[in-house]
C-alpha cells in the first residue's frame, strides 16, 4: 500500500508542476534581437529593391566595408536616388526616386507579441528613412511612400520588415532630392515598454 501512495503522490506531484503557471516564463524579455548587421551571412537576410524594376535609375547596396565589418561593425545600405526614368521603358511609372532593403520571408514569421516597439541603431546622413516603430502606429509603405489603407497588424504573426528611402517627402528639415544616400546600420530588435 505504501508503494501504491508513494506512485499516488508522485503523480499528483508531477500533474501539479504540469499545470502550475509561471507567470515569468510567459513574460517576453525587455528586448529582443530580429536583425544584427555584423557579417555577410546577416546581410543575406535582406533583399534589395528600387525604382530601376520598374524604369527608374536609383540604385542601392547592403555591405559590410573591408574587413568583415563596417565602419563600427555595422552594414552599410547605401546607393544614389534618381528622379529621372530610363528611355523607352516598358513600365509605365508616373515617379521614381525610392530605394530600399526587405527581408526575406521568415521561417514561418516571427512572433513579436508582447512587444510595443521596434529599435533600430543606425547612423544616417540626413536623409529620412522610412520604416515602422511602434507596433501600435504600423503603417503600410509600398514604394518608399506610406499608403492609406485601412489595415491592422497581428504582432504575433510578421512576415516581414524594410527600411526604404524616398527622394521627395520625408520629415520637415530632412535632406531631401536625388543624390547619394547611406546609413550604417547595427541592430534591429522588439522592445517591450515598462
Amino acid at each position: 500500500m505504501s508503494r501504491f501512495r508513494s506512485l499516488l503522490q508522485a503523480s499528483v506531484n508531477a500533474t501539479k508542476r504540469a499545470f502550475t503557471w509561471n507567470i515569468e516564463e510567459w513574460i517576453p524579455p525587455p528586448e529582443k534581437y530580429i536583425f544584427k548587421f555584423h557579417s555577410k551571412e546577416d546581410l543575406k537576410k535582406w533583399h534589395l529593391y528600387s525604382d530601376s524594376e520598374y524604369g527608374g535609375l536609383s540604385s542601392a547596396s547592403l555591405e559590410i566595408p573591408d574587413g568583415g565589418k563596417g565602419s563600427d561593425g555595422t552594414g552599410i545600405f547605401s546607393g544614389n536616388l534618381s528622379v529621372d526614368l530610363s528611355e523607352g521603358s516598358k513600365w509605365n511609372i508616373s515617379r521614381s526616386g525610392f530605394c530600399g532593403m526587405r527581408s526575406k520571408k521568415f521561417d514561418g514569421f516571427i512572433d513579436l507579441d508582447g512587444y510595443d516597439a521596434i529599435a533600430m541603431r543606425l547612423r544616417g546622413d540626413g536623409r529620412c528613412y522610412i520604416s515602422t516603430i511602434p507596433l501600435a502606429r504600423y503603417l503600410p509603405t509600398w514604394r518608399g511612400n506610406v499608403i492609406d489603407v485601412e489595415m491592422e497588424m497581428n504582432p504575433g504573426r510578421v512576415l516581414g520588415m524594410s527600411l526604404s528611402v524616398n527622394a521627395e517627402g520625408g520629415a520637415v528639415g530632412a535632406k531631401s532630392g536625388a543624390g547619394d544616400f547611406r546609413v550604417e546600420i547595427d541592430w534591429i530588435k522588439a522592445l517591450r515598454m515598462p
